[in-house]
């Protein structure tokens, strides 16, 4: 009977249990703001360069590259924090292929990781990652670079549709149709619970601020602050701070000092003075133990200035045992660092063996070596330092005696300097001993060949690089990373090309000279004529004078503006362009024989480059400014072209305006019934246009009937 009782409780309670309604499925959590900062997730992993190879060696890896002294990567933080937590609580599971026990982690399933590099303290693993700008999002396989975000670094949507991209290539399907995205904290709520470990220094808040007045969406990367070499004497630039320098301590400190001083002569009132003292102590701050940085206030050092020759403000200086050289760049910080770091190492370096200088090729596109033995004496030496100066912000200085080096680059006298160009060297033509050692020649002859074989056209180079030349002018689009390395290569085979063909046909135009001198002192020999034969033997070897043909490339993302309303492309929409331009004609070549975009192709360059050079009429040039300066540069090329024929022309057309001047001054004293003027009042004429009882243009009723 108890068993009954306690079948009969059993089935009521599982009948019971069956009749009622089935619990509602629970719904998937969305995440709002609230959970968009969750501190149960592990912390974003830091690489170093002792970690960073063997960490990524596999799977995907999408890294943070930043400073923490970069108000952009302070401000994408809270957004970067968000999508990392977002996407490693997400569960890939989908409802048509749901896992029963529990599915798998993101990233178990996508093999897909998230990291941070701190570029400030790693500046040079940054570098090697081709960080140019933070912050920087690049995406790694298996240890390699695969893809860089382009795109607002403080979106969430263009950062997740990034991902989304990549992840539906890794599992085809795996991925939903759309993503309800959690909103980030504001930047006041994330630095709360994620507070700055180190606070910048002044300069280096000076360094931000000055970066954030560029209009553009990330700030420029600057090179990481090397260690300073060691040096002999006292340390320069301890403090790191820019030295205040007057008429009783500039000879001392400056002038009689062995270590180069950067000086900035200024006024307190001068508007451009007081727009560049940010980015001078930034500059003072990067360079603590390198070089000195100093300043002169002009207003109370008036005579000081006047000695220097500083003639508008700011003018800036380097100085160094007792030479010096004036900066003429740009003032942005980059700028400025740059190129005093250069200064600080810009002595004369030895190199020992061949694999130092494979090294050092790696790092430079342009290098000059000099090339020393044991017969070369001290004069060589101290002509061959007063070079330095000029060569900086351009160019290194080598000197070696390596006997490997020699035969590598075939020199058989010695000291020889060559200048070597994607290794392709160029020989400074020495004659004598005496060349060797002219510092004025030496230097002349640098500033032809210090450019790269296919330089980057810049604000500060452009006039170096353009004028007098035909120039073959890449427009390339840098944003597309794979596509912009393969147009570089291509222009620079193109000019490797080129240059090559120019060198054979110099070599055979030179040879055909020599073969036509001797001809004519044969022939002057077999006549008997001792003048003929005087006048043939002194017969220089001159090649005739030829437009020289250069090479550069600009980024038209960068100065797109500029591109557009110079030449009228958009690398954006158009993609990679080439031109040939002539900036003393302000004219320019876009297009081939037929009619098609010239590409970045060294086949198709180089045809239409031969073309313009051989007949730049042959194809339709377009003009770069407006029809009256065309017009007027126009009338300007041909009376320069032909200076005569203008004189001639100029005369005939003075002598044409004098005679119909004349004539009509003659006719104005009689009637002129073509004209309809007749005698009028008073010796006046009447019923004319210039006469009669009213004013006319040049004369009044009843007076004179000249109207000329």
């Amino acid at each position: 009977m108890r068993l009954s009782v306690l079948f009969l409780l059993s089935l009521g309670s599982r009948i019971f249990t069956s009749a009622s309604p089935a619990p509602a499925a629970r719904p998937d959590k969305q995440y709002s703001s609230s959970d968009a900062i969750d501190t149960t997730v592990p912390e974003l992993k830091e690489l170093t360069p002792d970690n960073f190879k063997e960490t990524i060696k596999s799977g995907y890896w999408f890294i943070k590259h930043y400073s923490p002294y970069c108000r952009h990567c302070i401000i994408a933080g809270p957004v970067w924090q968000t999508l990392y937590e977002f996407y490693l609580k997400s569960s890939p599971a989908t409802a048509s292929s749901p896992h029963p026990v529990s599915p798998p982690s993101f990233t178990e399933t996508y093999d897909w990781h998230f990291a941070n590099v701190n570029c400030a303290n790693f500046g040079d693993l940054c570098n090697e990652n081709g960080v140019t700008a933070y912050p920087m999002f690049g995406l790694f396989k298996d240890g390699e670079k695969l893809d860089t975000f382009q795109g607002k670094q403080n979106s969430m949507k263009l950062l997740s549709k990034f991902m989304e991209k990549h992840l539906e290539k890794i599992k085809p399907g795996s991925r939903p149709a759309g993503l309800e995205l959690p909103i980030p904290p504001t930047l006041e709520e994330f630095q709360k619970t994620h507070p700055t470990e180190k606070k910048p220094s002044p300069a280096e808040e000076t360094a931000t601020a000055a970066a954030e007045a560029e209009p553009t969406s990330s700030v420029e990367a600057p090179k990481p602050k090397p260690t300073p070499p060691p040096r002999k004497g006292p340390t320069p630039n301890p403090d790191g701070k820019s030295f205040t320098l007057d008429a009783s301590n500039f000879q001392r400190k400056v002038l009689d000092s062995e270590q180069g001083w950067f000086v900035k002569f200024y006024a307190p009132w001068c508007s451009h003075c007081q727009a560049m003292a940010p980015a001078w102590n930034t500059l003072s701050y990067e360079l603590q133990g390198m070089l000195n940085i100093g300043e002169v206030n002009c207003e109370i050092d008036r005579r000081l200035c006047k000695e220097v020759s500083v003639s508008a403000y700011p003018t800036i200086i380097f100085f160094q045992n007792g030479e010096r050289i004036e900066y003429k760049g740009l003032r942005g910080v980059g700028d400025l660092v740059s190129w005093a770091r250069k200064a600080a190492d810009s002595g004369i370096k030895e190199i020992g063996d061949a694999a130092d200088f494979e090294e050092i090729q790696k790092k430079h596109d342009v290098i000059f070596l000099y090339f020393y033995d044991h017969a070369t004496v001290s004069e060589d030496f101290e002509a061959l330092s007063r070079v330095t100066m000029p060569l900086i912000g351009h160019a290194p200085l080598y000197k070696t005696n390596s006997d490997h080096l020699a035969r590598k680059y075939r020199i058989t006298t010695w000291p020889q300097l060559v200048v070597l160009r994607d290794d392709r060297p160029t020989y400074y033509p020495a004659l004598s001993p005496a060349d060797i050692r002219d510092t004025n020649k030496i230097v002349d002859w640098m500033k032809t060949v210090w450019l790269p074989t296919v330089p980057e056209l810049s604000a500060t180079n452009s006039h170096e690089i353009m004028n007098g030349k035909t120039v073959v002018l890449g427009i390339f689009d840098s944003s597309k990373e794979e596509d912009f390395r393969m147009a570089k290569d291509e222009m620079k085979k193109a000019a490797q090309l080129w240059f090559e063909g120019k060198d054979k046909d110099e070599k055979l135009e030179r040879q055909e000279l020599r073969d036509r001198k001797q001809h004519k002192i044969q022939e002057s020999l077999d006549r008997g004529d001792d003048r003929g034969y005087r006048n043939a033997k002194g017969t220089p070897i001159v090649l005739p004078m030829r437009k020289e043909v250069g090479f550069a490339w600009v980024d038209g993302v960068f100065w797109e503006r500029w591109v557009k309303q110079t030449y009228n492309i958009d690398v954006k929409e158009m993609g990679n362009r080439v031109i040939i331009n002539e900036e003393d004609r302000k004219r320019y070549w876009d297009t081939n024989t037929e009619g098609e975009s010239i590409l970045p192709s060294r086949t198709a360059i180089l045809d239409v480059v031969k073309d313009v050079i051989k007949n730049p009429y042959k194809l339709q040039a377009k003009s770069t400014v407006g029809r009256f300066e065309r017009a007027f540069r126009s009338a300007k090329d041909h009376g320069t072209s032909h200076p005569v024929l203008t004189i001639i022309v100029i005369i005939v057309a003075l002598g044409g305006a004098y005679l119909w001047r004349s004539r009509r001054h003659r006719r104005g004293f009689g009637p002129h019934p073509g004209l309809g003027l007749n005698p009028g009042k008073e010796g006046g004429w009447g019923q004319g246009w210039f006469g009669g009882e009213k004013d006319g243009m040049f004369g009044s009723s009843g007076g004179s009937g000249k109207y000329d």
